[in-house]
């Protein structure tokens, strides 16, 4: 072990998004805070990699934009999705004075977010592996990690940051590791890049449904297109091994938009997976240590919030650190520790809502009577189109997508279809409602306290004390 041990405001174990935004914010304000890494950047990652028009309000505020655009993804002005052959196509909400998203590698992305956290003061140390945590009196001081010539050091600090993924060697260490809230996906990703040769179409965003299938085009850097598959956890076996690509280019079939898409296209790149996805919120703040990105909290990636969340509430502890770290009568151990369980709680409290929309997007079953109505209902109505669109750039919460006034008519329309079966508008009827009172659960649960949450619309099968609880009697 190297015989000096070093002082900083704070020390951060991972330097891709959430690392990078808490070192900028804390940096920003004067502190001095040491980035160690693993990697060597640039360096790629497993990631759906989409940039809401939100993400890259986040990344204007942490300065690294012109770098962002200078990687050369295309603007992404507009959104579409389509399930069977029923599509809309709509623009986005201005955020901070961005109304396109983006599809960038994260490569470009992360390389670009260390080096404006290097400019901004920090010190980051690549090829580094933190190996153990430093405590005293039951809270932690530091971090032990071993360099790219296994020399051994000790750095201490007032607070330890794990921005080191849904592996997270802080969470481990701390007794993080387990969920407060988890939920197992229903799918599965499996992605590679194809050159694009729609140039007609490099400045749109697309998403398709068929069945229990989803998959996406994002025109993205270099001439080329993220093509990102989400079959049922059910489908696994078939992409097993070898069997990968081929499997991949059957599900890409089965979506005959998302196949013409493609067309005159050319794969590029060997098919990425990654399976077993479970989404979750983990105990985020302790004594001398915080847990921002993926750490902390994984949405599964069906839409896209990791990298938005990650920058943002990367950004957002800093921001409250700062002034604990940079007091002038010195630091108070306490002060610290309550700034980083507020800003959990906040974290919690902002993303529950996205978290259970998306689960149930990441479910993989079948688009159900009132889904195939939303869809009918956005194509007519651009406004509608725009609320979904909002949805996944975070501007309206996904209740806005399903107000009573538009449930209602959704179902009246679903009804009259001759081709559908009232028993089955129904019973998705009822199956909806018993969905929002779970997710209210459970939202009440992590949140500890109904006083600020919605109550879900109220079907026959709600339990007195519930509709009594819901209905604030």
């Amino acid at each position: 072990m190297s015989s000096a041990v070093e002082q900083f405001d704070t020390v951060i174990i991972g330097g891709r998004c959430a690392g990078s935004a808490t070192a900028i914010a804390l940096c920003q304000r004067g502190l001095r805070v040491l980035v160690i890494d693993a990697a060597h950047f640039p360096s790629d990652t497993l990631s759906t990699h989409l940039l809401w028009p939100s993400t890259l309000a986040e990344v204007a505020a942490l300065g690294a934009l012109p770098a962002v655009e200078a990687a050369g993804a295309p603007r992404l002005p507009l959104a579409e999705a389509i399930l069977d052959d029923i599509g809309w196509r709509t623009g986005y909400s201005t955020v901070s004075g961005i109304d396109y998203a983006m599809c960038l590698r994260r490569t470009h992305l992360d390389a670009a977010l260390v080096r404006t956290a290097i400019d901004a003061g920090a010190e980051v140390r690549e090829r580094c592996r933190a190996t153990g945590l430093v405590w005293y009196d039951g809270r932690v001081v530091g971090v032990r990690y071993t360099d790219d010539d296994d020399v051994e050091h000790e750095v201490r600090a007032p607070i330890v940051v794990g921005a080191d993924g849904r592996k997270s060697f802080v969470a481990e260490q701390v007794g993080a590791r387990t969920p407060s809230l988890t939920s197992t996906s229903g799918r599965s990703c499996y992605y590679a890049y194809w050159s694009d040769a729609r140039t007609d179409l490099r400045h749109i965003a697309t998403q398709w449904r068929v069945g229990r299938l989803l998959g996406v085009a994002f025109p993205c850097d270099g001439g080329d297109l993220l093509c990102l598959l989400q079959p049922p956890t059910d489908l696994d076996d078939e992409f097993r091994g070898r069997r990968a690509q081929d499997a991949y280019l059957r599900g890409i079939e089965a979506i005959p938009g998302l196949a013409r898409r493609l067309d005159g296209c050319e794969l590029v790149s060997r098919v990425r997976s990654c399976t077993g996805i479970e989404s979750y919120f983990r105990q985020s703040s302790g004594p001398g240590w915080a847990l921002p990105g993926d750490a902390g909290h994984f949405k599964d990636p069906v839409t896209a919030q990791g990298i938005r969340d990650a920058l943002r509430y990367g950004r957002l502890l800093g921001e409250a650190l700062a002034p604990c770290l940079g007091a002038r009568n010195g630091v108070d151990p306490d002060a610290v520790d309550r700034a980083t369980e507020q800003w959990a709680t906040d974290r919690e409290r902002d993303c529950i809502d996205i978290y259970q929309w998306t689960n149930f997007l990441a479910s993989a079953m079948p688009p159900s009577p009132l889904e195939y109505e939303l869809y009918h209902l956005a194509r007519r109505d651009p406004e509608v189109a725009g609320v979904f669109a909002d949805i996944y750039n975070r501007v309206q919460p996904p209740a806005a997508m399903m107000p009573p006034r538009t449930l209602v008519g959704a179902l009246t329309r679903a009804l009259r279809r001759p081709d559908s079966s009232a028993r089955d508008v129904l019973a998705d009827l009822r199956f909806q409602q018993r969905r929002m009172l779970g997710d209210w659960r459970e939202k009440r649960r992590l949140l500890r306290s109904a006083d600020e949450i919605d109550a879900p619309l109220l079907g026959d099968d709600v339990e007195d004390e519930d509709r009594a609880a819901l209905l604030g009697v």
